[in-house]
């Protein structure tokens, strides 16, 4: 069965993006519909996210983000098959210089990476300008595992980096120069994690932003992507180095971070990766959301 989706989506990576993204909203109100597990956790994250918001404007909500869910799912047929110039025209990277001219200095660079579902798309625009490190989580199906894997090194020399791997592993990589995709936003449990709030909830966060900052004196830099509508491909934003980070509270740092993504998801809340649990974790006696 993986072959043959395989299959499938190499023969999508054909289409034009505008037919593409079609399908993948249609893949979206399949899923809306027939992921209630998946449905269910997102609603429960809309509901704490955006108290403000009706029911019926937070399904409304639910249901756009299904449907860029569905064309991030078979988009991916792009960034692994689609030629470089292909997807050079697709992918509009602003503020890429500010890496090279960090680069250039010598400075380390640690890109903080939230979970929009476009960051795969981000991940290659930048890969295709400069080498990068990332962190790779290995996939259960062993099939779609080597397609990732091998999907996210097409371009230049990209290190992956496990989540096995040591800390002194990232520090050495972006002290030799590479850029580090940095993705912390996500329930890893309780441990190495503080509570700090994202949107008024304690979140269970790693507070590793800030340290690696730190031990690598690197300077952070934000990096968004943007699903456009139809065909019109991909924005990935690489913003302005951050000031006066790390300080000496690294509890301080952390909600600093989260108060950024949630600015940031408050741009475009229908692409923020609402299917994570990212409550699941709870500070001791209170009650688990989902």
């Amino acid at each position: 069965m993986s072959r043959l989706l395989v299959a499938v989506l190499w023969l999508l990576h054909f289409l034009p993006l505008a037919l593409l993204a079609r399908l993948g909203h249609v893949l979206g109100v399949a899923l809306f519909a027939l992921a209630g597990r998946r449905r269910h956790i997102v609603l429960v994250n809309l509901r704490l996210c955006f108290p403000e918001l009706s029911s019926e404007q937070r399904e409304r909500l639910a249901r756009a983000h299904f449907k860029v869910l569905g064309r991030s799912l078979l988009e991916r047929s792009l960034l692994w098959w689609a030629s470089r110039e292909r997807l050079a025209r697709l992918t509009q990277v602003d503020g890429a210089e500010r890496i090279g001219e960090l680069r250039a200095a010598g400075r380390p660079v640690l890109m903080l990476t939230p979970h929009f579902v476009g960051l795969d798309a981000g991940g290659i625009g930048i890969a295709m300008r400069y080498d990068c490190a990332s962190i790779y989580a290995a996939q259960s199906d062993p099939v779609f595992d080597r397609l990732l894997y091998r999907g996210r090194r097409r371009f230049g020399d990209q290190l992956l980096l496990s989540r096995q791997d040591s800390v002194r592993a990232s520090i050495k990589a972006m002290k030799a120069g590479r850029p580090l995709y940095y993705l912390p936003d996500m329930d890893f449990g309780a441990r190495d994690s503080i509570f700090v709030p994202f949107f008024g909830v304690p979140a269970a966060t790693i507070p590793g932003l800030a340290r690696l900052a730190r031990l690598a004196d690197a300077a952070v830099v934000p990096v968004v992507t943007r699903i456009l509508p139809g065909g019109q491909g991909y924005v990935v934003t690489v913003g302005e180095p951050w000031t006066d980070f790390p300080s000496d509270d690294v509890v301080a740092d952390t909600r600093r971070m989260n108060a950024w993504i949630e600015d940031a998801v408050r741009t475009m809340p229908e692409q923020y990766y609402w299917v994570h649990r990212r409550f699941k974790t709870r500070p001791a006696g209170e009650a688990r959301p989902y």
